[in-house]
């Protein structure tokens, strides 16, 4: 597949789309389809701070619970409700409509430091 240019990526295969200070956050196609069928995701709290590389959220499926660590610090503005009752977007759409979390950037230069579509995808090609 190819990933979505505009996207940032992190190497624990988390997706980044900078919509102006805030950040919304997800898994990768490569990630959701390692961790097989999506059962549950544990969204963090509306208003808690994270600095980058904490752990935010879970992802439960079939095979593994995963943690979802945050790939720059902020605060939480927005979660994905949808999830809770259908955590199977994940799968579906894992650049889309399977998105986690939105951030209010702390520290707007620390994107600077995910890396590029390109670099990910020769990332997961290793």
């Amino acid at each position: 597949m190819g990933y979505p240019t505009e996207y940032r990526y992190t190497k624990e295969h988390e997706w980044v789309l900078l919509e102006g200070s805030r950040a919304k956050v997800g898994i990768t196609d490569h990630a959701q389809s390692e961790l097989g069928d999506v059962v549950f995701v544990e969204l963090p709290t509306r208003g808690a701070e994270a600095k980058k590389g904490e752990s935010l959220a879970t992802v439960e499926s079939v095979k593994a619970v995963s943690d979802i660590f945050a790939p720059v610090g902020g605060k939480v503005v927005e979660i994905n409700e949808q999830l809770e009752s259908a955590p199977e977007k994940v799968n579906q759409d894992a650049h889309g409509e399977g998105w986690l979390f939105v951030l209010e950037l702390t520290d707007p230069t620390e994107i600077e430091q995910l890396i590029d579509a390109a670099a990910y995808e020769q990332l997961i090609a290793s």
